[in-house]
């Protein structure tokens, strides 16, 4: 299996050595021509405003066609990238998940945290920094994980977004339900 991390900015690496840690390919990903190398996608955190930029439009076009297509998992700017409403302030995105989010609702970097959550009913370490907050899930939108009552993991059919930083914890759960997902998504599981 062959997984790509987009590579522009924030904490790719820690998302590539995760990956390899769980048995797949990375392929970190600078152009866009690579998007065809790959069987699915993880947008890093960073600044999602200054992912639009390096992308360019041709870069954030070809970026959509994969999302359609094929599994993609954002996580804190990637979930951002992701959503279909984007606040504080308004900003054009993928559109690959129902859901309006909000920049920067947990605070600035130095109210960045380490919390505990819940993926699918069992407790779990979250990395907050400098998050959005989900405001609002479509009906199609499954949300697997919350930070007490709002959503901070969710999917839509073959897209994985999540407000945390699940690449800076210990716990491998996410990425590994992020490949499971590609699996079963690719026909493979």
């Amino acid at each position: 299996m062959k997984i790509g991390v987009l590579a522009l900015q924030g904490d790719f690496d820690a998302h590539r050595r995760r990956l390899e840690q769980l048995g797949a390919e990375v392929v970190l990903v600078r152009k866009p021509e690579q998007l065809d190398l790959i069987e699915a996608l993880v947008i890093p955190g960073g600044e999602s405003s200054t992912f639009l930029k390096l992308l360019g439009e041709q870069g954030l076009e070809k970026l959509k066609q994969f999302v359609r297509s094929k599994p993609t998992f954002g996580t804190c700017a990637g979930a951002i990238l992701l959503a279909s409403e984007v606040e504080n302030p308004s900003q054009a995105g993928l559109g690959a998940v129902d859901m309006r989010v909000r920049r920067n609702a947990y605070g600035r970097q130095v109210d960045s945290s380490i919390r505990t959550g819940e993926m699918e009913g069992a407790p779990i370490e979250m990395v907050f920094i400098r998050a959005p907050r989900i405001e609002r899930v479509g009906p199609a939108v499954q949300v697997l994980g919350r930070e007490g009552a709002t959503p901070v993991l969710v999917r839509q059919g073959k897209t994985l977004a999540a407000t945390f930083h699940p690449e800076l914890s210990p716990d491998a759960r996410v990425h590994q339900a992020f490949l499971d997902m590609v699996r079963t998504t690719n026909g493979k599981g």
